[in-house]
């Protein structure tokens, strides 16, 4: 299992916990409020169906304290440890209680007569800890008067024990689902990723496939073999690992360090190729590929990164350099990184119209460039490795230089 997995697995986990944390008392907590609407409905229908289906009792009739009180006696005892039916006028026409219901009487919080004409109920747990239901039912008369029926039920310790056991079993099955729901979607969105991440993948191959061949054709304009892009995009990569460059910002590096004169596709080959020194009217034209490279990349959003090295890559660090005449902190660390490396290579490199320098001489001008040209800490950096550098590039072809670029691609680019 892969990083990703692991932190999606244990991402996953978490959520299905805490779902199923929150899920499970809710689950539980619902479950029994249905069981005790339950039990409250069947104990309702059943008070109807006495006291005025069939007929046991009528406020508006002559006999109703004798009817009230039988009606009573036969709730009572059933579904009711207390039967109380009050008149219109809320006096107390009949009360019937068995032995628990006497035992409960006394600890019944008193209430205001129910106005409600709907039937409504509450639930109690008096000071000894039991557990009752009080249930108003509304009485009509024939003559529109209205009185109401109370009844008090006493859970029984078995019914409570039956709701607790129904309730717990709906919350661990909710619990259960949602770990198992986690568990399901798991491999649902590893397989999604993955599928993503080669899709992405294939898109960044695209990109890099695309920045080299446009890199090769700015090179073969200007009579190099394109192992100079090779070169200077690793040696930057290098130096910008040990400064502690990553991610985006490496991406970036390497992209600018491999494109850095793709501007120079807007210079006329009779400058771009003269074998000659540029007199100043020509080096006017020829430093306007830096413009002409912001542009490029300007417009291929994936190269937007590449800006910094193209736009600044002819900066120094005091400030001489063009074409903003940027310095110090104020030029983009990977334009400075690239300054270094790109002297570097262009004076170890031979070309039509020169040999190159023994590293002796490379290495001392630069140190000599050291405070003008080159950002010192940068310097600092690579100095101490040019030797390895120079003798791991000596004698690579452009596919050795490939291969050793696309080793830190592969690294930083994720591929």
């Amino acid at each position: 299992m892969n990083a990703f997995n692991r932190r999606t697995a244990r991402r996953i986990a978490a959520v299905s916990i805490v779902l199923a944390a929150v899920a499970s008392p809710l689950a539980w907590f619902v479950a029994q409020e249905n069981a005790e609407e339950d039990t409250v409905a069947l104990a309702m229908e059943e008070t109807r169906r006495l006291l005025g289906h069939s007929g046991v009792i009528d406020l508006s009739a002559p006999d109703a304290q004798a009817s009230a009180d039988k009606a009573a006696k036969i709730i009572a005892g059933g579904l009711f440890d207390i039967a109380e039916i009050y008149d219109g006028q809320g006096e107390k026409l009949a009360e019937a209680l068995t032995s628990d219901g006497e035992g409960v009487e006394a600890l019944l919080p008193r209430h205001d007569r129910p106005r409600e004409r709907m039937a409504s109920y509450e639930s109690l747990v008096l000071p000894g800890g039991q557990w009752v239901l009080r249930i108003f039912v509304p009485l009509l008369s024939s003559t529109g008067g209205t009185g109401y029926f109370e009844g008090v039920r006493i859970v029984p310790e078995w019914q409570r024990e039956q709701m607790l056991s129904d309730a717990l079993s709906v919350a661990l099955i909710v619990g259960l689902a949602s770990l198992l729901c986690g568990a399901a979607i798991y491999p649902v969105v590893v397989h999604l990723s993955a599928d993503n991440e080669r899709k992405a993948r294939a898109v960044l191959e695209s990109h890099v496939a695309m920045m080299e061949a446009l890199g090769r054709a700015i090179a073969k304009r200007d009579s190099d073999t394109g192992a100079h892009n090779y070169r200077v995009a690793w040696i930057a990569a290098g130096i910008a690992e040990r400064m502690g460059l990553a991610g985006q910002a490496m991406q970036s590096l390497i992209a600018g360090s491999f494109l850095h004169d793709v501007g120079k596709i807007g210079i006329p080959d009779a400058i771009l190729l003269k074998p000659g020194r540029l007199d100043d009217a020509e080096m006017a034209v020829m430093r306007t590929h830096v413009a002409l490279g912001e542009e490029i990349v300007s417009d291929i959003g994936w190269l937007a990164g590449a800006h910094e090295v193209v736009a600044g890559h002819h900066e120094k660090w005091d400030g001489s350099g063009y074409p903003r005449r940027l310095a110090g902190e104020a030029i983009p660390l990977a334009a400075r990184i690239f300054a270094v490396v790109d002297v570097f290579d262009a004076l170890c490199s031979k070309r039509p119209y020169k040999d190159p320098l023994p590293l002796d001489s490379v290495l001392a001008i630069l140190e000599e460039g050291r405070g003008a040209h080159f950002d010192p800490a940068v310097l600092d950096v690579f100095l101490p490795q040019a030797r390895e550098v120079y003798g791991q590039l000596a004698g690579c072809d452009e596919a050795a230089c490939r291969a050793l670029l696309e080793e830190r691609i592969r690294a930083h680019f994720g591929l």
